[in-house]
């Protein structure tokens, strides 16, 4: 049963594949933005929600493995909504290495990338490089040597790298989506912890579906998980070892235990433990060992999550009456209530940048997503529906990520479906994402190292 409902009424196949990486010069080696020298990019993120900057790709010369990687690389970009890749009909050569800059500015291109895939068997090599067709300069070249294997993760990074040299921050490409997957009868769901890339490749799944597994979060650092398993039919919180696909519980404690989350250096988990009618908010070491409590008295507290920094923590509860969010010192101090807005809030999550905290609504028996500053200012929804649910950031701060439930069509459950959904953080390009089941309890990595 969906936690938050009650309270409202890949072990990575890329892990320890190494990537190498040199610079390829051509021109002024420093990232100089589209129409903007050396200084910081001219196109905004703001401005591309706009106007999509027009970007050519055509296909990698060299090996097959080439092209597939350009298929991803344009997908990872064209699916963000701030770039409209070009048919590339126009010829990529020029003189040398120097592409022909007069066809690319008569397609209407902006930015141009071009690169070749090399190799054969267990290693490839794989270059490319970023310009700006205007001036007809390059402002970014790089070769990685990697395994074979290893491809579909180098379209990422080369994905993440002309995100931030022509928008000026970071990308998010090169991550991975962790979530619950759901089979089955509605009233007999089978759900599985699975993963996957965040464009929905790679998929597998972590547990085999005995018992029922919620709400997975990613260690900042670790190749890690923390979940919620029903495991024996006791319901506790257990931590997942991608590398070596072995789980174990957290601790022994009074009471269930559920809702976790880690600390930004990773070396906390907090998560609620049930006591009495209500629950408490706890933090515990990564290792286990005795409880802090942060939060007491009764009310139901639960769904904590730190602040980038980790000085403060945003949590809901019912200690007002209906339930709201608050926000307190990581210490447990200083609570303060944050939502006044119509209806019952739940599920908050801080995000990276530390500007925005994102939550679900629920008003009139609509469900809907939104976000707010720290101090409950500027409260913005972004979708509504049936029932959207469980938003997680990206990590650069600038997408969530989200599921949506459709009802079922009749009293057998036919046609219920859950999906994931991602957003902009301004409500820009709303998108479905591919999983293969039903999918929800999302949750996004941090940036690969």
């Amino acid at each position: 049963m969906n936690l938050t409902r009650l309270l409202l009424a890949r072990r990575s196949l890329l892990a320890g594949a190494a990537v190498s990486a040199v610079p390829l010069l051509a021109g002024s080696p420093k990232a100089q933005g589209i129409g903007g020298g050396n200084q910081q990019p001219e196109i905004t993120v703001d401005r591309a929600r706009t106007a999509p900057i027009p970007i050519a790709i055509p296909s990698f010369a060299g090996i097959p493995l080439g092209a597939e990687m350009t298929g991803v690389i344009t997908n990872n970009l064209g699916r963000s909504g701030l770039f409209r890749p070009i048919s590339p009909a126009a010829p990529a050569g020029g003189d040398g290495d120097t592409p022909n800059f007069g066809s690319w500015k008569a397609l209407g291109a902006q930015a141009l990338v071009t690169g070749r895939a090399e190799g054969g068997g267990s290693n490839v090599r794989v270059e490319f490089r970023l310009w700006d067709v205007l001036p007809g300069q390059q402002i970014q070249g790089t070769a990685y040597t990697t395994t074979s294997a290893n491809w579909r993760r180098i379209a990422h990074i080369i994905s993440d790298v002309i995100y931030e040299r022509l928008l000026g921050e970071k990308g998010y490409f090169d991550t991975r989506i962790a979530y619950v997957a759901g089979s089955g009868p509605r009233d007999r769901r089978v759900k599985r912890l699975a993963i996957m890339d965040q464009d929905g490749e790679s998929n597998h799944f972590l547990t085999d579906g005995t018992w029922l597994a919620l709400t997975p979060r990613f260690h900042p650092t670790r190749d890690q998980i923390v979940f919620m398993s029903f495991q024996n039919n006791r319901p506790r919180v257990y931590t997942f070892d991608l590398g070596t696909n072995t789980q174990r519980v957290l601790g022994e404690y009074d009471g269930m235990t559920f809702a976790p989350r880690f600390s930004p250096d990773g070396n906390t988990i907090i998560m609620s433990v049930a006591r009495g009618n209500g629950s408490e908010i706890i933090a515990v070491g990564l290792g286990g060992g005795p409880e802090r409590r942060l939060t007491t008295g009764g009310a139901i507290d639960t769904s904590p999550c730190y602040s980038s920094d980790g000085t403060q923590i945003v949590f809901n509860s019912d200690r007002g009456g209906d339930q709201q969010l608050y926000v307190m010192d990581a210490s447990g101090g200083g609570v303060r209530r944050i939502s006044f807005g119509r209806g019952r809030y739940a599920t908050p999550v801080w995000s990276p940048r530390g500007d925005l905290i994102a939550f679900t609504r629920l008003t009139g028996g609509t469900f809907a997503i939104g976000v707010m500053r720290p101090d409950g200012s500027g409260e913005r929804i972004l979708s509504e529906s049936f029932s959207v649910e469980g938003p997680t950031f990206a990590p650069n701060g600038r997408v969530l990520m989200f599921y949506r439930e459709n009802p079922a069509r009749d009293r057998s459950g036919g046609g219920y479906s859950s999906r994931l959904v991602s957003i902009d953080i301004t409500g820009f390009n709303e998108r479905a994402v591919n999983t293969a089941t039903d999918a929800s309890d999302p949750a996004w990595s941090p940036l690969l190292a």
